[in-house]
Formats: structure tokens, C-alpha cells, sequence
């Protein structure tokens, strides 16, 4: 989805991880689609809902997110947008929100990725509680249930006892109550395989990720945009662990070889936070690639690495994304990427869906921007609904932060 030349547009190697992942991520809608025509049940699930548990008890699932930043993509966000307002929901909540409750009443993507309609839904609101009203007016409207995890902000640094015992209750809760729904079974031996793929995915992806500390780096950070939608769908599947293993050995390979999918000189090189704004994607990423500029790393495409080693490990993992953190806590997070990858600027999306996280970035990126000394330039913008962008703000902000990245570097010569 981001930039690419004439030769980038040329047929993949179907041996590259590129090839591989996209193949992988495509067969997620493709397997629901096929399980739905059989008779099965499918489910739509939020992003960070702990995929292990329907992967092990065999539930086919699709991801509404995932969806709508497609749809965004190929410009279709605004039209389903409409849809959802004139049906009387508010264009102050999520752009994702209102795509896909557009989508399940007219079940028409219009340009992006079909989707089979929903027996069930699985929520966790360790994203943002947005999450939970989304889901259950799906669950009003398609007269389905809905299953909610409930993981809440952590006001303090690590994961208590008393919150691993709260959350680990209703990982078992709501497996137990799939188990009576769905008529599949939970198996030990089988989440233990699941568990080793989630882990192998993970730590190779987070690894390739790291790959940006090479200078230059070996990747467009946009690139990680594209592949961590196989982290969402698909992490608890061998194939996924044998891709991003494949691309962590890629990475290495170009920067053995000199190489990089970053078709320029690297001039400069920032940390992006925020979601990607999926329907100027293009838009933002040559703006950024014009000046030289590589985007070497994200905690969006970080956050869906999850490490652990059984299961109350994996409980705390799902208790330590960046939305369910707090401040200090995602601060130093975001940090310690800044210092891996030798930033010199940091962009930042203030983006209108997203209220939690963009509430809270103007303190955390003063924090960020002081701690690391780098510039801090934030641009308004939205993941889903095009309305909320301007292109020549965002060209005025990226300008600026190049100016001020190349004073730096001559002041520092």
C-alpha cells in the first residue's frame, strides 16, 4: 500500500516473505469465507483479543479493523462513513466503527476486503473501550452474542497480582463459554502448539522490526504497515512463523548486501506513532520518502508482538499493549525504540478517531521528544475517514521537521 515504483508493481517472487505474507493474510478472509459456505461458525474479533483461544479451539475469525483500514485504503472510507452517519451515529466516533457498522448492514465493502457476516463476536477493550459499544451495537444489530474480555488501564507500572487473577478469569470464562456456544473443545496440547507459533512469530517479527537499527536500515518503515496485518489474523499458524522468520532473514540479507526497500538515500530518520492514516497512505508516505526521509519504526507495529511462555504469561502480555499502559509506562516503550534506531524526529498523528491515544500524545511526545533530544511535529489527521486530513498541513509539518532535523545534523557536524 505504500509507495512503490513501476518495478516494485512487477509480480512478487512467490519465495520472498513479501509474496508470503500477503498470501497468508488474504487466506484469513478466504478460510472464514469457505468454513461460512460449510455450514461453520465464524466470528468477528478485535485486534488485540487474544487469538490463541479461538486458533486453539479451532474458530474460524476475521478482523473488522483489518477490514476498515482496507477499505480506507482503497478509498471507499468516506462512502461507508456516510452510511453509519446517516443511520445517526455521530462522526466523532471511530472512522473503524462506522465502516464496519455500515459494512454489516449493506455487506458490501465496495473496493475492499469481503468479509463473511458474523455467528459471534470477540471483544477486548485493551485497545479502547470505543471497542465495546462498536461491538455491541453489532451484536444488537446482527442479533448475536458477544464475547468481552475486559482488560482495564493499569494505572501502574507492571501488571499486579490482583489483575493477572481478574484477566486470567475471564480468558477461562470466555474459552468455557465458546466451548458451550460453538460446540468446539479447548485442548491443552493443542494451545501449547498454538503458544509455540505465537512465540516464534513474535519474536521474529520484533526482530525483523529491529533490523532499523542498521543505518542505513534495510526496510521502508511502511513496509511494516503492510505485514503486521499477518501479526493481527494469522500469528498463531506455523505458516505465520515461517514468514516473518523469512523476512527477519531478508532484512539482515539487505543490509549484508547494502540494500533496502527504501528506494532513496536516507537522509533522515524518524519514529511515526500513531495508526497510519489508511486512505492517504500514499500521500503520507511520499511526503516523507520525497525528503529522504525513512520512517524506521512505529510501537503500532511493535505492539502486536506478544512474548511469553505459558499462560499467564500470555495473559500479562495481552495486559501490556500500549493503549492499556500508562503513561510512564508507554513513554519508556516508545523510548527505548527512539534510542534502538537512532531517530532524529518524531512524527506524530494526532488522529481524530482515536481519542485515547491521541489524548494523551501531546505530554508523552514532549516526555519522548526531551529524553531522546529530537524534534516533535505533530500533524491532525484520521485511520479511516478521509475528511479529517489535510494534505498541504501535513506537507508544511514534514517540511518543518526536515528543517529542523538538518539544522541539528549541521549544528552537530
Amino acid at each position: 500500500m505504500a509507495e512503490e515504483t513501476k518495478k516494485e508493481r512487477r509480480p512478487l517472487d512467490p519465495n520472498s516473505a513479501k509474496y508470503k505474507l500477503n498470501q497468508i493474510a488474504a487466506k484469513a478472509y478466504s478460510d472464514a469465507a469457505e468454513a461460512k459456505a460449510r455450514g461453520e461458525m465464524v466470528g468477528w474479533c478485535s485486534s488485540n483479543f487474544p487469538v490463541e483461544i479461538p486458533e486453539t479451539l479451532g474458530l474460524y475469525v476475521v478482523y473488522p479493523e483489518n477490514q476498515a483500514a482496507a477499505i480506507a485504503a482503497r478509498g471507499q472510507g468516506e462512502h461507508m462513513c456516510n452510511i453509519s452517519e446517516a443511520d445517526g451515529y455521530s462522526n466523532d466516533i471511530c472512522a473503524y466503527a462506522r465502516i464496519s457498522l455500515a459494512y454489516a448492514k449493506v455487506k458490501d465493502s465496495n473496493g475492499g476486503q469481503e468479509m463473511p457476516q458474523p455467528d459471534f463476536l470477540l471483544c477486548c477493550n485493551n485497545i479502547c473501550n470505543c471497542m465495546i459499544k462498536w461491538y455491541e451495537d453489532l451484536a444488537r444489530q446482527l442479533q448475536i452474542p458477544m464475547f468481552l474480555i475486559d482488560i482495564p488501564f493499569n494505572s501502574d507500572y507492571e501488571v499486579s497480582d490482583a489483575q493477572l487473577a481478574y484477566v486470567r478469569a475471564q480468558f477461562w470464562d470466555v474459552i468455557h463459554r465458546l466451548e458451550a456456544f460453538t460446540g468446539k473443545k479447548w485442548n491443552e496440547e493443542k494451545y501449547k502448539e498454538v503458544m509455540g507459533y505465537s512465540g516464534r512469530s513474535s519474536r521474529a517479527w520484533l526482530r525483523a522490526t529491529a533490523k532499523a537499527q542498521y543505518e542505513p536500515s534495510p526496510f521502508n518503515g511502511f513496509d511494516l504497515l503492510n505485514h503486521m496485518a499477518v501479526m493481527v489474523t494469522a500469528r498463531g499458524k506455523k505458516e505465520a512463523a515461517e514468514a516473518m522468520e523469512l523476512l527477519e532473514k531478508e532484512y539482515e540479507e539487505n543490509h549484508q548486501k547494502g540494500e533496502s526497500t527504501f528506494r532513496t538515500e536516507e537522509k533522515y530518520r524518524i519514529m511515526f506513532e500513531g495508526i497510519a492514516c489508511w486512505p492517504w497512505l500514499r500521500v503520507t508516505a511520499t511526503g516523507l520518502k520525497s525528503r529522504g526521509i525513512n520512517m524506521v519504526t512505529t510501537i503500532y507495529a511493535d505492539a502486536f508482538g506478544f512474548v511469553y511462555d505459558d499462560f499467564d504469561g500470555m495473559v500479562r502480555a495481552y495486559c501490556n499493549v500500549p493503549n492499556a499502559i500508562n503513561l510512564e509506562h508507554a513513554r519508556d516503550k516508545r523510548v527505548k525504540l527512539a534510542t534502538d534506531n537512532h531517530i532524529e524526529g518524531l512524527l506524530v498523528h494526532t488522529n481524530r478517531s482515536c481519542k485515547l491515544w491521541s489524548g494523551f500524545m501531546y505530554e508523552m511526545s514532549r516526555q519522548i521528544g526531551e529524553k531522546v533530544d529530537v524534534p516533535v511535529v505533530s500533524f491532525d489527521g484520521d485511520q479511516a475517514d478521509p475528511r479529517n486530513f489535510s494534505e498541504a498541513q501535513y506537507d508544511t509539518r514534514v517540511q518543518g521537521l526536515m528543517e529542523i532535523m538538518e539544522a541539528n545534523k549541521e549544528a552537530r557536524a
